[in-house]
């Protein structure tokens, strides 16, 4: 089946300052990554939070990438806030370390395959030793550290002819927003996978080289608050200043929208069909 045969319907979205988040939950989106993967439909896949809404404001090539994707999923509790004030009750946090707990795990019973492209110097080999420890029966193909500089072209034929060879369904990017959306979408048409996932801190937290915060700091909306602390010198001025900018951008744009996005999107939600000239 090829990337233009849609048998599966793209869940609505919900506007978040020009991006559309998906509307949808862990095990919806759980579902929809596996119906692609039946059907080889090569996409790419978001978790987006505060900062890359932050980044696409700056940025119409960045927000396009997020718009295009096959899900970007609401990453931080704020995009679930905001999904449900639109109208989209049953939408619920899509973390990209928790995806991408789920897809190994059920992939290990589907047999469906990995690739792990990204973090620090022998961070995806550590990633890809404790995820196949934690789910037999994984099939991880490959784990490699790309360099901190774009590739050469031979790294880049080499990491072509690789894929090739090893053919994996699902291709895990950790490089860090948005340097990771940029770098799946710029070689989703060039690699042999179907889906490609960026998925960011994921590779450090699930191969034990940082801390994860609690589950019940991560739904209060004050995760970042902990990840600043573990790590403040990278992490201070995206967090404080992507927030802060986040904020009045949010607050402006609920005002001037009047309640009538939120209208939209609970007629859609329940089943009307969206105006043509809708977004």
């Amino acid at each position: 089946m090829t990337a233009s045969s849609k048998t599966i319907a793209d869940p609505a979205r919900s506007p978040v300052l020009g991006v559309g988040i998906s509307a949808i939950n862990l095990a919806s989106a759980t579902d929809l990554v596996f119906q692609a993967l039946e059907e080889r439909r090569k996409g790419y896949v978001c978790v987006t939070g505060v900062h890359g809404v932050i980044e696409a404001q700056d940025s119409a090539e960045f927000r396009n990438l997020l718009n295009n994707s096959f899900l970007t999923t609401p990453d931080g509790m704020p995009m679930v806030w905001l999904g449900k004030w639109n109208g989209f009750a049953h939408m619920g946090r899509v973390y990209g370390p928790d995806l991408m707990l789920e897809v190994c795990e059920r992939s290990a019973h589907t047999g469906h395959s990995h690739y792990f492209y990204g973090g620090a110097e022998g961070v995806a080999a550590d990633l890809r030793a404790r995820l196949e420890e934690r789910f037999p029966g994984l099939r991880v193909l490959g784990a490699s550290t790309p360099p901190f500089r774009p590739l050469t072209t031979e790294e880049r034929n080499g990491l072509r002819e690789e894929i090739a060879r090893l053919r994996p369904d699902c291709f895990w990017v950790g490089l860090s927003t948005p340097k990771q959306e940029k770098f799946i979408a710029e070689f989703l048409p060039e690699l042999d996978t179907t889906l490609m996932f960026g998925v960011g801190a994921a590779f450090d937290f699930h191969s034990g080289r940082v801390r994860q915060a609690p589950r019940w700091i991560q739904r209060s909306g004050f995760e970042w608050l902990f990840r600043v602390f573990t790590d403040p010198k990278r992490l201070w001025k995206r967090y404080f200043v992507n927030n802060t900018r986040f904020v009045w951008c949010i607050g402006r744009q609920l005002i001037l929208d009047g309640g009538k996005t939120r209208a939209r999107n609970r007629r859609i939600s329940n089943g009307a069909k969206p105006p043509a000239s809708d977004g």
